[in-house]
């Protein structure tokens, strides 16, 4: 078994959580943060969903490149061009491009 899994979440601090409008059906698998639609509100849901559910096996870390955009962020955008906001597992980049529990845990299970 794998140790802690790192999930980093790489947005705009008032930016959507994914490009699909908030609305009740909530496909994302998340439903505290209805209707706000926010990065930040989805963030705090997602990090108490994962933390029920994983403890502390999952490290949750939100980036916000509003004033300064880390290199390696830079790097990521130059290169692969990802959908905001970007989910990266233990540093690798994913194609999920929103906050999406089913999906998000999904990456984490294969870390496993």
């Amino acid at each position: 078994m794998a140790g802690t899994i790192q999930i980093e979440i790489i947005g705009l601090k008032n930016a959507e959580c994914c490009p699909f409008p908030c609305d009740e059906n909530r496909t994302c698998g998340l439903s505290s943060c209805y209707p706000t639609g926010k990065l930040t509100s989805a963030f705090e849901v997602l990090a108490t969903e994962l933390k029920n559910e994983y403890g502390d096996r999952v490290d949750l870390r939100l980036t916000l490149v509003d004033d300064h955009v880390p290199d390696y962020v830079k790097n990521l955008i130059e290169t692969d061009y990802p959908p905001l906001p970007i989910v990266l597992v233990n540093k690798k980049l994913t194609r999920i491009g929103r906050i999406a529990l089913d999906r998000i845990k999904k990456e984490i299970e294969k870390e496993f």
